[in-house]
């Protein structure tokens, strides 16, 4: 079970009413490479490491195991420097643009998503032939 982070005074009022946080006051955050694309890993945030994303420009999370901040890189060496932070429609879930500098994975990868992709059963390829006999679109 993990114990909610402790509240923060710092994140700008309008933003965070409208955040939609997990019952622990958390937000999933989304790392991904600024110019590329790839999506490097996934963390938590609560208000005040969002605060201090935004402020600081180096990624912050909440780490829901050691029940601390930690800033991306200052113990690994790889860092994320932020170039842009969004909220999904739903705000919800932050999407960080960063500029990776080195793993983003704690094994030493350069991305969390890399190492188990999981197979697609009965999915056509993107531009494979339609097998399912429909000759049209919306059919």
């Amino acid at each position: 079970m993990t114990s909610v982070p402790p509240p923060s005074s710092g994140l700008d009022p309008e933003i965070a009413a409208r955040l939609k946080r997990s019952p622990d006051g958390l937000l999933p955050a989304i790392a991904q490479q600024y110019d590329t694309g790839e999506v490097l890993m996934l963390g938590w945030m609560d208000d005040e490491a969002l605060h201090r994303t935004l402020t600081t420009g180096r990624c912050t999370y909440w780490s829901r195991s050691r029940q601390e901040y930690w800033v991306k890189g200052d113990t690994s060496g790889h860092f994320q420097y932020v170039k842009e932070v969004a909220l999904d429609c739903d705000a919800d879930t932050v999407l960080v643009q960063v500029d990776q500098v080195g793993a983003a994975c704690h094994t030493g990868t350069r991305t969390c998503f890399d190492s188990d992709v999981l197979p697609l059963s009965g999915v056509p390829a993107p531009g494979a032939p339609d097998t399912t006999g429909d000759t049209a679109a919306g059919q």
